[in-house]
């Protein structure tokens, strides 16, 4: 086993490896490592990257956040605790409101770079993308999309739709990935559990009828699909999220 404040020979000797005893020692950081695992980790959720992107240009309260992301304020509110977590926000209060935009860290500074140059290496034609777009094409995939979000209670596949609303299969999934960033399926779920979250905590309504409410059948499905957006159950949400007096 090595020891990471020792110059531990390695058990092959290849080269000369004139930096060996810095590689170890600094392996030994465990700590640090893990620090910066936590502030990437933030990075495996578009919503929060989105959030994060926006307060490093501007400082909002989670209402307008919300209004601008199209999200509940109990989903935001749930995405800016992770982030202050991890320090890479920060807020005031302002009489009752609150606040919330980018640290001044350096940490925060290079995520927010990391962010906004992996986008222009990964996505250099998306602006091209919405463009290529004819404008009755846009317009009906906001059609789609509105429809989607007022009937979230049916599970409505991508043939379905199709046919409904006389547009190519194909062309409906890459149209709808330009215009909103995100596969169909992708973007609709994480409207489920908004709804869900919301229902949640502003009313006492069972589980299994909010599951339904937002297009689940398999209660126990529900559940999972929620604890991997919000990294809690349902019942969990409702007892710290909730604004309905216990009876």
């Amino acid at each position: 086993m090595y020891s990471p404040n020792q110059d531990t020979p390695l058990p092959h000797q290849h080269t000369d490896h004139p930096n060996r005893l810095f590689l170890q020692q600094a392996l030994g950081g465990v700590e640090e490592f893990s620090a910066v695992a936590g502030v990437f980790s933030q990075l495996s959720d578009p919503t929060r990257i989105r959030i994060f992107w926006m307060l490093c240009h501007c400082e909002e309260c989670v209402v307008n956040i919300a209004a601008l992301l199209g999200m509940s304020s109990p989903a935001v509110s749930h995405h800016l605790k992770l982030l202050h977590t991890t320090g890479l926000i920060e807020s005031r209060r302002e009489g009752r409101e609150v606040f919330y935009h980018a640290a001044e860290t350096e940490s925060a500074r290079l995520l927010h770079q990391i962010i906004e140059q992996v986008m222009c290496i990964t996505c250099p034609e998306e602006g091209a993308l919405l463009t290529d777009c004819r404008p009755d094409q846009v317009t009906l995939i906001r059609e789609v999309h509105e429809y989607l979000v007022q009937h979230l209670d049916e599970r409505l596949t991508i043939e379905l739709l199709a046919r409904q609303f006389h547009v190519n299969a194909t062309t409906l999934k890459s149209v709808f990935k330009s215009v909103y960033g995100s596969s169909l399926a992708a973007h609709i779920r994480e409207h489920r559990m908004e709804r869900a979250a919301q229902l949640l905590s502003e009313t006492s309504l069972p589980v299994a009828e909010i599951a339904r409410r937002v297009g689940y059948d398999n209660q126990s499905k529900f559940s999972s699909s929620f604890r991997a957006e919000y990294g809690m159950l349902p019942r969990e949400w409702r007892k710290t999220h909730s604004a309905v007096p216990s009876v």
